[in-house]
C-alpha cells in the first residue's frame, strides 16, 4: 500500500519548474485554508511543511522557500479557482483526495474549526470534484490522524 501511495506522488515526467510550481501552489493553498480563520498558529504551519514534506515527497529546501513565498504573500491571495485548475489538470482523484485531507489536518491542527475554514474545504472539494461523501470520509480519517 505504502508503495501505491509513493507511486501517485512520484511522476518523473514533470519538470522541475512544474515541480516548483506544484509546491507553490500546494503551499498557497495550505497556507490559505490556516489563514483563513485570520491567525495561522506555528502548529498549521508545521502541518504544512510536514504534509508537504513527508506526503507530497517534495523537497525540504524547496517547501521552506515556497512557505516563505506563501507567507509574504498571505494578504494577497489568489481564487480559489486559479488553485484549482491547477490541481484539476496535474493531479490525479486520489491525489485531490489526499490533498482535502491534509487540508482538515492543517485546519484541525489548532484544534479550533471555524465556519470560514469549513467553508472553504466545501468550496474546494466542490472545486475538485470531490463529492460531499469522500470529502467528509477525509475530515474523519484526518481527524482520527490529530487525535492520535
Amino acid at each position: 500500500m505504502l508503495q501505491s501511495l509513493k507511486s501517485i506522488f512520484s511522476n518523473s515526467d514533470t519538470t522541475e519548474e512544474e515541480r516548483n510550481e506544484d509546491i507553490d501552489i500546494l503551499s498557497g493553498l495550505m497556507i490559505e485554508a490556516a489563514y483563513t480563520d485570520g491567525i495561522i498558529s506555528q502548529d498549521e504551519i508545521n502541518k504544512i511543511s510536514s504534509s508537504l514534506i513527508n506526503i507530497f515527497k517534495e523537497d525540504p529546501h524547496l517547501v521552506e522557500k515556497s512557505l516563505s513565498r506563501a507567507l509574504e504573500n498571505k494578504d494577497n491571495s489568489l481564487s480559489l479557482y486559479f488553485y484549482t485548475s491547477k490541481l484539476n489538470k496535474s493531479f490525479s482523484d486520489e491525489k485531490k483526495v489526499l490533498l482535502i485531507e491534509v487540508l482538515w489536518e492543517v485546519i484541525l491542527s489548532d484544534n479550533k474549526v471555524h465556519d470560514f475554514e469549513t467553508n472553504l474545504i466545501r468550496r474546494l472539494a466542490g472545486l475538485l470534484y470531490i463529492s460531499d461523501v469522500e470529502c467528509g470520509n477525509a475530515k474523519k480519517r484526518a481527524s482520527k490522524k490529530i487525535n492520535l
